[in-house]
């Protein structure tokens, strides 16, 4: 018989998942867009300004208008909605089983209670018939989920994600200049810097960034099927479109005037892919900077990476933000797949699979958001080793072996004789070889070159072949 404690029945309640486990303090920010909590709150504050909006507009003729410490006393809902409402609210939903018309229950309480703030002589219990009218469910979930996942990317992500972006760039522009051997197919290749390689990926994340900035945030108010049914046949005399456009856009976001019951959620399914490449770039980083540690050109500052290093082998200290970071960005890419691919649709005019799926908004942003974490800690605890990567250009001369037959080459083209078949004397010599300066050295002096060529070639090391690397990475900007 099992005697054990029951750990799902402990107070306070113990976390199932990671994200509000042991990684809570580098996720916390996302609870104040994508948790429960928060969408509630976003769903009061669209019934609020529906409410403020239809008041203030005269859509409903007969309604009265609010004055401005009634507007404000409604906006206060949002901005004290703590705890204490969390908690009321999860009563109502208990009662309703509907998490939307809870909210519209809220709302009135606090309407009816007005005069108790406001004095007798408040209107807001008269507007008891206004809240939530003309609406169904999706009219303000969509404008919630569109509000928060703005606010979600713009406060959170995108900070984080910038950060580390300069973070390499930063690390480029300091590395401009230090050659390093190239490794196409994990072979020796012709020669780069390292801090042209980081830019490339600097580069390409910030290229990930601009796209999320420009990313547009959809909305709409218009009814059970989309087609302002109920707004028409009960108040006829009302521009409903406009109605609707202002007020979506009041809130900040964009109006879609062509919609089923839902928002078709294809914005979402856009900014998701996008977060999704960014995150498979930053992949590519983590693991490219994990090879480089490995090779020995980057050195780990134990401090830097606050942790004890291997349990058994003392003299190691391991990669293990780039680690961590790769199984969570793979994590969240799955999600984000996952989210991109079943938001896009929906069967004819509505079905509830978006429901579910979009409550995972938030730990797919999470492990985005950890993996960015991880990888701006590990790459602040590497110190670059220029000298092991110069001890390994010394020790692959054949990388030359490009240059030299591009050199015949053009030799050739601009009439020097007996340099045919470059490519072929090049591959006899370095295929399957170690060359040394020496051997590469007497290669060149045989070839019969012009003087200046030769000259040129015999100066040329592993090292001082990087072409235009270090000035490349200015194209960061």
């Amino acid at each position: 018989m099992d005697h054990s404690v029951s750990l799902a029945d402990l107070v306070p309640p113990i976390a199932l998942g990671p994200l509000d486990g042991r990684y809570r303090p580098v996720v916390s920010p996302l609870v104040d867009h994508l948790s429960e909590a928060a969408l509630n709150r976003a769903r009061l504050h669209v019934e609020v300004e529906w409410l403020v909006h239809l008041t203030t507009t005269g859509a409903v003729p007969g309604a009265p208008s609010l004055s401005p410490a009634e507007q404000e006393y409604l906006r206060e809902m949002v901005q004290t909605f703590g705890a204490e409402q969390i908690a009321e609210l999860a009563e109502l939903e208990a009662e309703t089983r509907h998490d939307v018309k809870a909210i519209e229950y809220f709302l009135k309480r606090r309407l009816a209670a007005a005069p108790q703030a406001l004095g007798a002589g408040t209107v807001l219990p008269d507007v008891l018939e206004i809240v939530h009218i003309f609406c169904t469910s999706e009219d303000i979930n969509n404008l919630a989920y569109a509000l928060t996942v703005r606010d979600a990317v713009g406060k959170v992500w995108l900070p984080a994600a910038g950060s580390v972006a300069d973070d390499v760039a930063n690390l480029a522009y300091a590395n401009a200049a230090v050659p390093m051997l190239a490794r196409t197919h994990g072979q020796p290749a012709t020669p780069v810097t390292l801090g042209k390689e980081l830019a490339v990926l600097a580069y390409r994340l910030r290229r990930q960034i601009r796209r999320i900035e420009g990313a547009e945030y959809l909305g709409k108010v218009n009814g059970a099927t989309g087609t302002y049914g109920a707004h028409v046949v009960s108040v006829p005399g009302t521009d409903w479109e406009e109605v609707a456009r202002t007020f979506v856009e009041g809130l900040g976001l964009t109006w879609n005037p062509l919609t089923t019951q839902i928002e078709s959620h294809d914005w979402q399914a856009e900014i998701y892919a996008d977060m999704a490449r960014f995150n498979r770039v930053l992949h590519n980083l983590a693991t490219d900077v994990w090879t480089y540690i490995s090779l020995g050109y980057f050195r780990q500052r134990l401090s830097a990476q606050g942790s004890t290093g291997s349990s058994t082998m003392p003299h190691k200290v391991n990669p293990i933000r780039f680690e961590n970071a790769e199984a969570n960005l793979e994590i969240s890419c799955a999600l984000l797949d996952t989210l991109s691919a079943t938001l896009v649709t929906s069967r004819l005019q509505r079905d509830l699979t978006d429901s579910t799926t979009q409550r995972n908004i938030g730990v797919a942003f999470g492990h985005s958001l950890l993996a960015l974490d991880n990888v701006r800690r590990g790459l602040a605890g590497l110190d670059v080793d220029a000298e092991a990567m110069a001890r390994d250009l010394d020790g692959n001369w054949e990388v030359l072996g490009e240059a030299v037959q591009s050199a015949m080459r053009a030799a050739a083209v601009a009439g020097a004789a007996g340099l045919a078949d470059p490519y072929e004397r090049l591959k006899e010599l370095t295929r399957g070889r170690r060359v040394d300066r020496a051997a590469m050295r007497e290669f060149i002096q045989g070839l019969g070159l012009p003087d200046d060529v030769e000259a040129r070639l015999l100066h040329l090391t592993p090292g001082s072949y990087t072409g235009l690397a270090a000035d490349l990475v200015r194209h960061l900007g």
